[in-house]
């Protein structure tokens, strides 16, 4: 009894044991391949329990997340001939298993594939645009370019290139003061310039303004000078018209307006009994 037990025990742990070697579990952070002598024969991407068949085929699991390579800073010129040190990163995945194993294997060998494909796109874009529109205006846009350029290359490998980025662009040392000289003299000459104009435009408009108040003023004098030849005019006749009416009583009323500005208590007035100008005191 004991010995047929024991021959129980032993084929349940040889069912086992062989059990164990024909499967094999792919997690949810996992893709594989399997390999039959040497030479791979399907890839697996579906989490789970799958089948192998034992001492003839082995399982190579790759990751199935986003990897981030982080690619070594190197120097690329621009089109205004600018040596740029461009720092950048890619986030990429393994899409295709069985291909990414028969091209480049392992992720240090898809990295150094990556590195030239990248760096290749980025070459080629940055030499396509001047310093000044890399480091401010069309960063997103040539990024976008080189991420697709990229994608459709690395495709070939079993590779998708998600996302490619510049973390830092930088002069090399030896060229980042001569660059900062020339762009502080070129501000500075763009300074000048619009220091020149707007002082051109500032004599235009004061001189503008000076004439268009000399016209003013003349128009004023002219008007004003009208209007008071109108009123002398006005007033004499008035005068005429009161004195034709009683020119004794109006020849009284202006003795006393003449009494009154020469008398005032300040001037001094030698004069006889028989003067004209007194005529109407006696």
């Amino acid at each position: 009894m004991n010995k047929k037990k024991s021959i129980f025990l032993i084929a349940a742990l040889i069912l086992i044991l062989g059990i164990s070697l024909c499967l094999f579990t792919v997690e949810q952070t996992q893709q594989a391949i399997v390999i039959q002598l040497g030479k791979p024969v399907g890839g697996v991407s579906k989490a789970g329990l799958h089948f192998k068949v034992p001492f003839i085929q082995q399982v190579q699991y790759f990751e199935n997340r986003i990897v981030l390579y982080d690619a070594t800073p190197t120097e690329i010129l621009t089109r205004d001939k600018k040596n740029l040190l461009v720092d950048n990163y890619t986030k990429w995945r393994i899409e295709d298993p069985l291909k990414f194993y028969k091209t480049v294997r392992t992720e240090a060998g898809a990295q150094a594939r990556l590195d030239d494909i990248v760096y290749a796109q980025l070459r080629v874009e940055l030499g396509q645009h001047d310093l000044s529109d890399i480091v401010s205006t069309t960063r997103n846009d040539i990024m976008a370019k080189v991420t697709e350029a990229s994608a459709v290359r690395a495709k070939a490998y079993g590779i998708k290139v998600v996302d490619v980025r510049i973390k830092r662009a930088d002069l090399p040392e030896q060229n980042e003061k001569h660059v900062f000289d020339r762009m502080r003299a070129e501000r500075e000459r763009q300074a000048r310039q619009y220091r020149s104009e707007g002082e051109e435009e500032s004599k235009k408009i004061t001189a503008k303004a000076d004439m268009e108040r000399t016209i003013i003023l003349a128009k004023a004098n002219k008007e004003s000078e009208q209007l008071k030849g109108e009123g002398d005019s006005e007033a004499i006749r008035i005068y005429a018209q009161a004195y034709e009416k009683d020119a004794e009583f109006y020849e009284f009323i202006r003795s006393l307006e003449a009494y009154k500005k020469a008398l005032n208590g300040k001037t001094k007035v030698i004069f006889t009994p028989d003067i004209k100008f007194f005529e109407h005191m006696k």
